[in-house]
């Protein structure tokens, strides 16, 4: 894994044509070593525009923190 920081929201589409939002959680270890926890949401969304609404309004998310897949 690269020490770079990733981005908190990935926005990813599954087989069924639902697109579904992944909130990543960075924590570091006392070497600097990114730990990442990702946690998939419920919620199934029919654009990623709408995906990334919901993470904007429910998570405070803001622009240049999300990632597509």
């Amino acid at each position: 894994m690269s020490r770079r920081a990733i981005h908190p929201y990935l926005i990813a589409k599954d087989e069924e044509g639902h697109f579904r939002l992944t909130i990543r959680e960075t924590r570091y270890n006392s070497q600097h070593y990114p730990l990442v926890t990702s946690t998939l949401q419920d919620e199934l969304f029919k654009t990623a525009t709408a995906a990334r609404a919901h993470a904007k309004e429910h998570y405070g998310a803001e622009a240049g923190q999300f990632a597509t897949k």
